[in-house]
């Protein structure tokens, strides 16, 4: 009877991870196969902090119908930085913070319509990986409801939870733990407009 339990236990992960596997399939299919020309321009990214003085900096305030046009057909990822936002341990209820920098980030989406976003979900590593698979996905969540109710269509935001499985600060400490509870934003072009 014991040696039976063990085994229905082991059956049972085995069978939650290649569901995980399974459903992580279609994303690592995008990245990897169907990415094409926008993976490279995301491996051409630089950070705000790198960008020489060349590059225009993103104005905060919409641009103007002319330059509208001449974006989308010079739009590159590099010109947009959305900062990362942060969540308190074991909630995903925002920050008055990250309210200004989900504001921020809707002014940016709504002067650039041609761009989406993936918004991923991350933990620290305190709890389980179901746990924090579920709460990662509650805070991306969180981020995107915000974004919508600002005006920015909910067609244009996908979200992924990455649980604890991606920190950003491998340390053990509270320093570290509360750099990973966070929300990231990554930029995909949409081919719908």
């Amino acid at each position: 009877m014991k040696c039976s339990s063990i085994l229905r236990l082991n059956v049972a992960g085995f069978a939650r991870r290649a569901l995980r596997f399974v459903l992580m399939l279609p994303f690592l299919f995008y990245l990897t196969g169907c990415g094409g020309a926008k993976k490279t321009a995301q491996t051409d990214m630089q950070p705000a902090s790198v960008r020489s003085d060349d590059e225009p900096a993103l104005a905060a305030t919409a641009p103007s119908a002319e330059s509208r046009s001449v974006e989308k057909e010079s739009f590159s990822p590099a010109a947009i930085d959305l900062q990362n936002i942060y969540f308190d341990f074991d909630r995903y209820n925002l920050r008055s913070e990250a309210l200004e920098i989900l504001a921020e980030h809707a002014r940016t989406l709504q002067a650039y319509p041609g761009v989406g976003i993936i918004l991923e979900g991350h933990c620290d590593e305190r709890g389980t990986v179901e746990y924090n698979l579920a709460l990662g996905d509650k805070r991306a969540q969180a981020a995107k409801d915000y974004l919508v109710a600002l005006g920015v269509s909910p067609a244009r935001i996908s979200t992924i939870s990455y649980g604890k499985e991606k920190p950003a600060d491998y340390r053990h400490t509270e320093e570290a733990w509360a750099r990973n509870r966070r929300a990231e934003f990554k930029i995909k072009a949409r081919s719908d407009t």
